[in-house]
């Protein structure tokens, strides 16, 4: 007997634990992320220290690529999930009020507070730049600075404007108007993805960045189609129509995606030594593909998580409820972590690849055990 399909569809008056767990996956990402980056993979961070195997930075700029491929963009599908929902409940006026508190908030505390903080702590202590903290902020000009909360500045906009849409043309909700979701519509939407993300490059690059806001408009395609598709979901069944063989075949060729051709741009790059930013942007070839790679990639190993995050970690207990709670909290504050333990172990005369191994983990763990501390403060717990 077969389950109707409002049956399968995401209820949004119900948590789902699979959607919680998710999230808190995403979080570990981002602090991993910006660990590995401080030892040597590409990107910028407050801190870093190089390191010199030419292996391990090999292995740092795989992960830190991959996990650009879909983390981010899987943050604005999950966080788009919830909306239309909270937007019906509270009404338009409720609702922005809401969001400029929870998200407005942070943006101004991490830009005035957390950001100064930040950086004159790696110039202090990092580069040994011995000066008091009223003489640093006496020089100090970045007062819009959002740092990591890019993506909660993007979050506010993207609301915002979904706020302005329903005010605006008052759709009608309609029923569910999704088809069954196949490998093959999945490669063609990613292929499509890609090829406007290599358009989009032409003009805007990756590495080019927005200021003061800090939005790198080379990967937002990805970050304005997958929230737009997080606010569909509740309304369709399509996230629940994959099979395990699907999602089996998406892991295969993600696998094949990592292992077969993200090696190529290895050998592109030094063998054959084409520029480095044939590869970020404009017209050239290389970009395209690399385009392609990306999106094929992410959008994969999202429908993949998708599928079983579903069927697998549907459950919760409470240390996974305690992680769910406080993952906003370390979102916000994790910089201060990875940059605290990088510091503190700063001097240990080994290659960076071996601080790596020591430094994530500890950022990890100490940036969950601090927002779990933050969650609990009155007040404080009312805003993340």
């Amino acid at each position: 007997m077969s389950t109707p399909p409002s049956a399968n569809a995401i209820n949004p008056n119900h948590r789902l634990d699979y959607i919680d767990r998710l999230k808190v996956l995403m979080i570990i990402l981002v602090i991993l992320h910006h660990t590995f980056i401080t030892y040597g993979a590409p990107g910028s961070w407050y801190y870093m220290q190089k390191a010199t195997n030419q292996v391990a930075l090999g292995l740092m700029t795989l992960f830190v690529a991959v996990n650009q491929s879909f983390f981010m963009g899987f943050f604005f599908f999950l966080s788009a999930i919830f909306v239309p929902s909270s937007y019906k409940k509270k009404g338009a006026a409720r609702f922005v009020t809401d969001r400029l508190i929870r998200l407005g908030i942070p943006l101004v505390f991490y830009s005035l507070v957390l950001s100064p903080v930040l950086n004159y702590t790696v110039e202090h202590y990092g580069y040994k730049r011995h000066y008091s903290f009223a003489e640093y902020m006496s020089g100090y000009h970045h007062w819009i600075d959002f740092g990591v909360l890019w993506f909660v500045a993007a979050l506010l906009l993207f609301n915002l404007i979904y706020v302005l849409w329903r005010v605006t043309f008052k759709p009608q909700e309609s029923d569910d108007l999704s088809s069954r979701l196949s490998v093959g519509k999945i490669l063609l939407f990613a292929t499509s993805l890609g090829i406007v993300s290599f358009l989009v490059r032409i003009i805007f690059p990756i590495g080019w960045v927005l200021q003061p806001v800090g939005f790198q408009l080379g990967h937002f395609p990805q970050y304005i189609v997958m929230f737009i598709l997080g606010l569909m979901v509740t309304r369709n069944t399509w996230i629940h129509s994959l099979t395990n063989k699907d999602a089996k075949q998406l892991a295969r060729i993600v696998g094949c995606s990592v292992t077969l051709i993200f090696p190529l741009f290895y050998v592109l790059l030094t063998w054959l030594k084409f520029p480095s930013n044939y590869f970020s942007g404009g017209s050239h070839w290389p970009s395209l593909l690399y385009s392609l790679w990306e999106q094929v990639t992410g959008v994969c190993i999202m429908t993949a998580l998708l599928y079983f995050s579903r069927e697998h970690w549907n459950h919760s207990s409470a240390f996974s409820k305690g992680l769910a709670r406080s993952a906003f909290a370390v979102y916000i504050f994790h910089p201060i972590v990875v940059i605290s333990v990088a510091l503190a172990i700063k001097d240990w005369a080994i290659d960076p690849a071996w601080k790596l191994l020591v430094a994530a983990p500890l950022a990890v763990a100490f940036s969950f055990l601090l927002g779990s501390a933050l969650v609990k403060i009155p007040g404080v717990n009312r805003i993340i």
